[in-house]
């Protein structure tokens, strides 16, 4: 019986370098963009060559989830665990195409820069278009990615499919229980092959999202996985999967996600991607060179980030209590600038519903203005010139009430949050500059165990959201 298990990618909309360091919290939402993990038994086809994959990521959930099953089993259940494991594990992966650049194949077929372009696409296109057809498709080039964490998904589906197949955890019920131990388990062993793969223990935001979904982290101290890296060297497996389990893991997360009749979007403006590791490598040289000025900074960034964060939160709790007014609060707004939105309101309820809209976009203000300070003072582009244009300019248009860059910022993507249905008209503006709209959303949902093979069903959850006119 094949166990199918997806996770999905995700947007980091507040905490960019911040969340590397306790007790900063970060912002993360989940995507419909997802990795699928497909584990089956091999049974008598047993190829000696069938494992064609060296990629760290897969090796290591795959060693990380046995060990963890012949950590926490009786005697019993290690040999059922065994008969199983003789059967050979047939693992198939795969990636929806929003984890991967298409800007070039788009532009190669003289197509216009829009969503409607990627929809057309077939699913799962992703793992074909690897080789470049004009150097003969003899050399793999590096696949562009658009920042959606592929690793972090790929990892946690692998983890959560092979737990779930191994009967370590049951995933079937645990969907909807945000503090379930099964998805804690996922959660512990996906970020623990995450870090080993990587070779270095980061923030863990994408791991964390990609098992339970949009939410406010806080990272764990890192000393929880500091001895698996040293143990993995000299220590058996299984002893240190017993120490993670028993470790410390002091992350903290809630529950968040954006309030209804927003959307989020996402841009890939195409000017080549930024290199994450030497950004941040160079924002902590800043930190060590000038300690005042960039805790300073820090600061006045933490305090922009929980302003957001409270802004939105406060959106979501007036939508609960006033629907009505906020929603209609929402649709006049999204047909006008927001210099315009508090003339529409016309009573106490909506006049508070403009107030956090309008402290929302501040608090964005803000964020944006302290990455592109800490950027300048760390001599690296965070939000460079050619973004904070198009950002700006996004951020003046009908309906947009956030524009920024994601996660550590640099050139390879822009989001933006939209009242009800203006999204459309960024969409057409950015593709008017070369700038190519995503067909990526938010999903609040995590780790997810699936009917069937998403193969059999073509999951194009997107291609329903598009438009085409």
């Amino acid at each position: 019986m094949a166990v199918v298990a997806s996770a999905p990618g995700k947007v980091l909309i507040t905490g960019g370098y911040l969340i590397l360091e306790r007790p900063n919290a970060g912002i993360v939402l989940s995507t419909n963009a997802r990795f699928y993990a497909i584990v089956k038994p091999l049974y008598e086809q047993v190829k000696p060559d069938s494992c064609e994959s060296r990629n760290p990521f897969v090796e290591y959930a795959v060693q990380y989830a046995v060990a963890a099953a012949y950590a926490i089993f009786d005697k019993n259940k290690k040999d059922a665990l065994h008969k199983l494991l003789l059967q050979g594990l047939d693992i198939t992966i795969l990636g929806c195409n929003d984890f991967y650049s298409y800007r070039n194949q788009i532009e190669a077929r003289g197509l216009p820069l829009t969503p409607e372009a990627l929809a057309a696409l077939p699913p799962f296109a992703s793992i074909t278009f690897n080789a470049d057809e004009s150097n003969g498709g003899n050399c793999k080039p590096e696949v562009a990615k658009t920042g959606l964490g592929s690793s972090a998904a790929m990892t946690t589906a692998v983890v959560a499919a092979l737990l779930h197949y191994l009967g370590v955890v049951n995933l079937s019920s645990s969907i909807d229980q945000q503090h379930d131990g099964d998805l804690d388990m996922v959660h512990m062993i996906a970020q623990s092959a995450h870090c080993i793969a990587q070779g270095k223990i980061g923030s863990g935001f994408d791991v964390s999202s990609a098992v339970y979904g949009s939410q406010r982290y806080v990272r764990f101290s890192p000393e929880v996985l500091s001895s698996a890296q040293v143990a993995v060297k000299e220590t058996p497996l299984q002893e240190v999967i017993t120490g993670i389990l028993k470790g410390k893991w002091d992350h903290e997360r809630a529950m968040f996600s954006l309030p209804p009749l927003m959307t989020l979007l996402l841009g890939e403006p195409g000017t080549g991607g930024s290199s994450t590791p030497s950004m941040v490598g160079a924002v902590k040289k800043w930190q060590k060179s000038d300690p005042q000025k960039s805790q300073e900074t820090w600061k006045k960034l933490s305090e922009s980030n929980s302003a957001l964060e409270t802004q939105l939160n406060m959106l979501s709790k007036l939508a609960e209590e006033h629907w009505n007014a906020y929603k209609q609060v929402i649709e006049s707004c999204s047909k006008l600038k927001s210099e315009k939105w508090m003339e529409q309101a016309t009573e106490p309820t909506q006049e508070a519903v403009v107030k956090s809209l309008l402290g929302a976009r501040d608090a964005m203000l803000g964020i944006r203005y302290h990455m592109r300070l800490m950027g300048e003072a760390a001599g690296v582009p965070i939000e460079p010139e050619s973004q904070t244009q198009l950002l700006n300019a996004t951020m003046d248009m009908e309906g947009v009430l956030l524009a920024g860059v994601p996660g550590a910022g640099g050139f390879d993507a822009v989001f933006a949050v939209t009242l009800g249905d203006s999204g459309s008209n960024v969409t057409k503006a950015w593709s008017s500059v070369n700038v190519l709209a995503l067909l990526v959303r938010e999903d609040p949902h995590g780790v997810s165990l699936e009917s069937c093979d998403p193969r059999t069903t073509e999951i194009t959850s997107a291609v329903s959201a598009v438009h085409i006119e």
